[in-house]
């Protein structure tokens, strides 16, 4: 079965997973560069203000190519080197939904996308491959969709959050699911009130247990064992960006429960 991975980086183990798959061949590694959209000076301020404040903001100001973009550019090297590595071809493209991009994605003649860690992929893309795409969504779909991951659980006080591999549908996060795994969680009082910077480690631990998840979904289906289980979305919600407010609201939550011990 011939594979294709679609990503903006950090999927080193993900294609160190799948390159020891019996049967499985990656056929490419497709890395999308515009990992956001293309906005204006005023509506990155405008944006900014929304989610992040006006102290922060004017922090940033002059800086929207800052620390976060130099980390996406290293996560891209680490994966393009990892491809490289194990002789799997790799392409760079702007965008994924360009017509040059989606005619070089055609010429990979896939059997099944992968994709993990990328913006919202279109049906003109993801039903390129024969069988379609499946994707990694950090959350227990269909209770948990959209993101960011971890935030919302934490702000709705969960004590597990979920990994589900999905098959990719044309809503975010209501495909087919594969395989799910629930992961505890436990906030770190060390952390204090920066829930990001926790959020950040957390996710991180994560990567072996999404590498592994991935590999055995694209085993199943490869070998013809999957099972597609159909979502009830009526059973949760799609989450979106948080806002300043809710991100105060979370730092409030999290204080309250620091002080009775009940994280």
């Amino acid at each position: 079965m011939h594979v294709i991975l679609l990503t903006h980086g950090g999927a080193d183990l993900v294609i160190d997973r799948l390159a020891r798959l019996e049967g499985v061949e990656v056929a490419g590694v497709f890395i999308e560069k515009r990992v956001a959209p293309e906005r204006g000076p005023i509506d990155k301020l405008k944006r900014s203000i929304k989610y992040d404040g006006v102290l922060t903001t004017l922090a940033k100001v002059g800086q929207f190519r800052n620390g976060s973009a130099a980390a996406a550019d290293q996560a891209a090297d680490l994966t393009r080197e990892a491809a490289e590595r194990l002789g799997i071809p790799v392409f760079d493209l702007d965008d994924y939904h360009a017509p040059e991009s989606i005619e070089t994605i055609r010429s990979s003649n896939a059997d099944l996308g992968v994709i993990f860690g990328t913006n919202i992929i279109k049906e003109s893309v993801f039903s390129i491959p024969k069988l379609g795409s499946i994707n990694l969504h950090q959350g227990m779909a269909p209770f948990y969709r959209g993101g960011p991951p971890m935030f919302w659980e934490l702000y709705n006080g969960e004590k597990e959050v979920g990994l589900t591999v999905h098959f990719v549908a044309a809503k975010v996060d209501t495909g087919d699911i594969i395989m799910q795994k629930a992961i505890p969680l436990e906030y770190d009082p060390g952390f204090g009130l920066d829930f990001e910077s926790f959020i950040s480690d957390f996710r991180a631990k994560l990567r072996g247990e999404s590498a592994s998840l991935i590999s055995e979904a694209v085993s199943s289906i490869a070998a013809g064992v999957h099972i597609r289980n159909p979502q009830d979305i009526s059973l949760g919600k799609r989450y979106r960006l948080p806002t300043k407010k809710e991100k105060d609201e979370l730092r409030r939550r999290l204080k309250e429960r620091l002080a009775k011990g009940a994280l």
